[in-house]
């Protein structure tokens, strides 16, 4: 396609791309026939693939689609081999519609952990950390793929399920944790109550805090207050149950790269539905190299990103070929709110927010007023003055905003993925106020 940046002629790109076409060719001869799901979808189209190009022409896959296969007998419809080999169970968030259960084999979650080693190795993480995992360990695959990769890597892997957040930290604090997993959210909601309890995390062991979960990694805003808070480096990391850990950051903070060795990425241009050019912003198209017993072939994430690929200068400078995504994820397709014709992703929002560092929390509602949108912002703020946040929005987004400043503790917490605007628009009566809706 004449709109597609024509990959960098440097060796080292060259090579990747060689090894991502014999990881594909090898991985759809290992599943044709034995997957019926892609056995089906692949049905009209040719499956030699003499390119990565030769993937254009194949269908995408939709989350609704596996919803769909695996609802009559609640087992993955995109399985390859009998359920009998698949030894992990695992399941999708549902925070956008029925969760989808995920099995994995013995030989998929091998894949997991070579994939989780690209991020380990980029936040410095080594045999003796200690790794403070944050989480509640319930069914999503995130948190126990890091858990268990950590295991791999021979450092100290901490669980933390079903402890409070107080607990967690005074883990931290006695086994000297030198590395934190957690949301960005959660890991700012940490810092938060080891300031209300005194605690200096200056004092803690920590060096490392590794996010994902949240686009927060990405935003400079959200990504500063977590490194002032823990006095540590912060790590972005993207992922998916149902895809894998497809993506890492840098210590820089400079945007996310997809792990290409393990999964090859499309862009689709947001405005024109073909593939996107360099800084177009996009939806992310991911192929896995290597899951065989749960494989998914240009998956359409719903992730929206702006793609860069790097200069040949930059590769053969010893640079990373892997494509980069700048700003990390942005949204997501299902995210984006359009308010008096102006687009809104909640990333922009968490930006100008958490740029005001006596916001503790915050939750903007959007609803109808006399038939026209109106935005309410929440903030729970140190200072009492939401004058000056209404000033900055209607610098920034140019749309008025209502602020209002609430008692601190009013406004939920999150230890998994944050839900913090609340789009009323289809269920509030015109005459309703802000200071009526419920979280």
């Amino acid at each position: 396609m004449t709109d597609k940046p024509a990959p960098s002629a440097s060796p080292s790109r060259t090579q990747l791309d060689a090894l991502k076409l014999e990881r594909l060719r090898g991985l759809v001869q290992m599943i044709l026939p034995h997957n019926a799901f892609y056995a089906a979808k692949l049905a009209r189209v040719p499956t030699e693939l003499p390119s990565l190009d030769a993937l254009e022409d194949w269908p995408f896959t939709f989350k609704e689609e596996l919803v769909g296969a695996t609802a009559a007998t609640g087992v993955p419809g995109n399985l390859t081999w009998s359920s009998d080999r698949y030894v992990r169970f695992h399941q999708t968030s549902g925070t956008r519609g029925r969760p989808l259960p995920v099995f994995d084999t013995t030989d998929d979650w091998a894949w997991w952990m070579a994939c989780w080693q690209s991020i380990l190795d980029r936040g410095g993480v080594r045999p003796g950390d200690r790794v403070l995992v944050a989480s509640s360990f319930g069914p999503y695959a995130g948190f126990w793929s890091c858990f268990d990769a950590v295991l791999t890597r021979q450092a100290m892997a901490i669980p933390t399920g079903g402890m409070t957040t107080l607990a967690r930290l005074e883990l931290a604090r006695t086994l000297g944790a030198t590395v934190l997993v957690a949301t960005p959210s959660y890991s700012l909601h940490l810092a938060e109550v080891a300031c209300e309890q005194k605690l200096d995390l200056g004092h803690l062991s920590v060096r490392l805090v590794i996010v994902a979960g949240e686009p927060g990694g990405s935003i400079p805003a959200v990504r500063n207050r977590i490194a002032e808070a823990w006095g540590a480096d912060v790590l972005d990391h993207a992922g998916a149950t149902e895809v894998g850990p497809w993506g890492v950051g840098d210590l820089a903070g400079s945007g996310l790269d997809v792990i290409e060795p393990w999964f090859h990425p499309e862009f689709l241009s947001v405005e024109t539905g073909r593939a996107a050019g360099p800084g177009e912003l996009s939806e992310l198209v991911l192929t896995t190299l290597g899951r065989s017993g749960s494989p998914v072939i240009r998956y359409r994430t719903g992730d929206l990103v702006r793609p860069r690929w790097p200069a040949c200068e930059a590769i053969e400078a010893g640079g990373c070929p892997w494509v980069r995504l700048e700003g990390g994820v942005v949204g997501r397709t299902d995210d984006m709110l359009v308010v008096r014709g102006v687009n809104i992703f909640p990333a922009a929002i968490d930006e100008i927010v958490r740029g005001f560092p006596e916001i503790v929390e915050y939750r903007l509602t959007v609803s109808t007023r006399e038939s026209l949108d109106a935005l309410h912002l929440d903030i729970e703020d140190r200072l009492a003055d939401p004058g000056r946040v209404a000033h900055e929005l209607q610098l920034r987004l140019g749309l008025r905003v209502e602020v209002t400043a609430v008692p601190s503790g009013t406004l939920p917490r999150f230890e998994g993925k944050a839900r913090r605007i609340v789009d009323r628009r289809s269920t509030t009566p015109t005459d309703q106020q802000p200071s009526e809706r419920q979280s």
